[in-house]
């Protein structure tokens, strides 16, 4: 006996159609989606959109492009997650976005160099991705350092990158990760410079050159004439941070502040003088001098040393530097006061900038350039004076390459920040009395984080202003240091900060010679004194 089926009916005959066209159109439509993103995370697609000059070739040079096991390592393994839903989210962020830069950026005037540094980097570099290929931290020819390092790394997750310490990997830069190194030969163009400190006479108070005994080292100090003038920024000063205020009569004695920052010159003299590997990380010899323990990696970031500033130093290395070059030259040798440091960038000068023009701005600009952005100062004319992000390609400089402030200072602004003796307080101005005169004043008795003034190659203009304030973050720019104790020498997470030096002007007195149980306690007292 035959069983006959119930025909269909035609709706749910073309419901079943319907389903299966849509079936096939998924299908498809997944197929050509995977497939587009298969042919649009090839390497060759990614240059040809990518026009960064140097990404291939230097991708290519790297430890990632044939690995020792013979595995090449794809753009895409290292510049998006690994996989699922947020590699396609990424992907399609970034296929975005490199679209738009590419069509309607002009790509000339994109800084690359800049670009290669860790705070870009970062946006753009997936652990995640790093850790599925490096499953195993802890390889068997791994050094002390480097297990201190990947301890260090595990018990941080979240806080650290693997390219906090493996910045050069993925594109290999040409520059040397040893310690002080000097990568090339400086050209030092002949200039005129200040009578010898033996030249002048005793109590004599004008702008001289120190040399550094046994080192032949030498650096300018300006004579700064003692005066009074109005700290801090008014509250209509464009760009004003609240820790600024109130403005405050100040009362200086004259002192000298060094031409320059500190140059590497300068610090390698006390850390060649002062360096071993037998000390403890507080620098305790048995003869007394206290110095830097040897970093880890270049401290100068593979830029140059020479004339350029030292950077990487703590403000204890600071201080200690300041104490022992009092001792070698007999001059009592300190780091700046902010009021000293203050005074010195103003040179005179009493606006937002020491440069520019000096006239209110309008509220009508001022409310244009908080809509549209922009700065208060002409930065093309300021960038004759300093260094900072518009001109510096994120490195340090050397010294004389801009003009002086008009008190013939350089780089008192950009370049690399400064730190300053005094400790700091957001409210320290405020513990001023009002309506009476600081004299020589050297801030609160104590805190835990110490003044930076003068901004860096990193800063945009508002940072550079005569008033404004920054301060260190100790633990934050030791973040990556493995080691326990941390350094007390070297920061291993901040690369734009320096200093310069000052000495204080005493009269007929200033020529004697420090006296080791009186001068060498009293300097002593003032380098821990901030």
């Amino acid at each position: 006996m035959k069983v006959r089926l119930p025909k269909l009916s035609l709706l749910k005959s073309k419901l079943f159609i319907g389903l299966v066209i849509g079936f096939f159109l998924t299908a498809l439509s997944i197929y050509f989606l995977f497939g587009q993103v298969k042919r649009t995370s090839t390497n060759e697609y990614c240059e040809s959109c990518h026009v960064h000059p140097q990404a291939t070739k230097s991708w290519k040079a790297g430890a990632h492009y044939k690995t020792a096991s013979g595995v090449v390592t794809n753009c895409v393994d290292c510049h998006l997650p690994p996989e699922g839903l947020e590699y396609l989210v990424e992907k399609s962020k970034a296929g975005a976005r490199d679209l738009f830069s590419f069509y309607f950026t002009d790509t000339s005037l994109i800084d690359w160099e800049s670009r290669s540094g860790l705070e870009h980097a970062a946006g753009f570099i997936y652990d995640d991705s790093c850790t599925r290929c490096h499953v195993e931290l802890f390889q068997l020819e791994l050094n002390n350092k480097g297990v201190d390092a990947h301890l260090h790394y595990r018990k941080n997750l979240g806080e650290l990158l693997c390219i906090n310490c493996h910045l050069k990997t993925g594109h290999f830069h040409d520059e040397p990760d040893e310690q002080f190194v000097q990568l090339e030969e400086e050209v030092v163009e002949e200039r005129e410079m200040a009578p010898l400190v033996s030249e002048i006479e005793p109590g004599a108070f004008v702008n001289y050159t120190e040399i550094i005994p046994g080192a032949e080292v030498r650096f300018e100090m300006v004579a700064v004439e003692g005066g009074s003038f109005l700290m801090g920024s008014p509250d209509s000063e464009a760009e004003r941070v609240e820790n600024e205020g109130p403005q405050h009569d100040v009362k200086l004695s004259s002192y000298w502040i060094g031409k320059t920052e500190a140059s590497w010159r300068e610090f390698d003299a006390y850390y060649s003088e002062t360096v071993t590997r037998e000390k403890n990380e507080l620098g305790e010899m048995s003869d007394a001098i206290t110095g830097p323990t040897p970093p880890y990696g270049s401290p100068d970031q593979g830029w140059g040393k020479g004339s350029r500033p030292a950077v990487t130093m703590t403000h204890y290395a600071a201080r200690k530097y300041c104490e022992w070059l009092s001792m070698v030259t007999g001059r009592k040798y300190r780091l700046p006061t902010e009021a000293e440091w203050e005074f010195a960038a103003r040179a005179g000068t009493e606006g937002a900038y020491f440069v520019g023009s000096e006239e209110p701005e309008s509220w009508f600009a001022g409310f244009r350039r908080k809509l549209f952005g922009g700065s208060a100062v002409d930065e093309e004319v300021f960038g004759r004076y300093a260094w900072f992000a518009l001109n510096s390609k994120r490195k340090t400089h050397l010294p004389f390459e801009n003009e002086p402030n008009p008190w013939d200072l350089h780089n008192m602004f950009g370049n690399v920040s400064e730190f300053c003796l005094d400790w700091y307080a957001p409210d320290a101005y405020s513990l001023h009395p009002a309506g009476q005169v600081a004299v020589d004043p050297r801030g609160p008795d104590s805190g835990t984080e110490h003044v930076v003034r003068g901004g860096s190659y990193r800063s945009e203009t508002n940072e550079l202003r005569s008033a404004a304030r920054g301060f260190t973050r100790h633990d934050a720019w030791l973040k990556t240091d493995p080691q326990n104790p941390k350094s007390v020498w070297w920061y291993s997470d901040r690369r734009e900060v320096g200093f310069r030096v000052v000495r204080e002007y005493e009269g007929a007195d200033t020529e004697r010679a420090a006296d080791p149980e009186t001068d060498a306690v009293k300097t002593s007292v003032l380098g821990e004194s901030g």
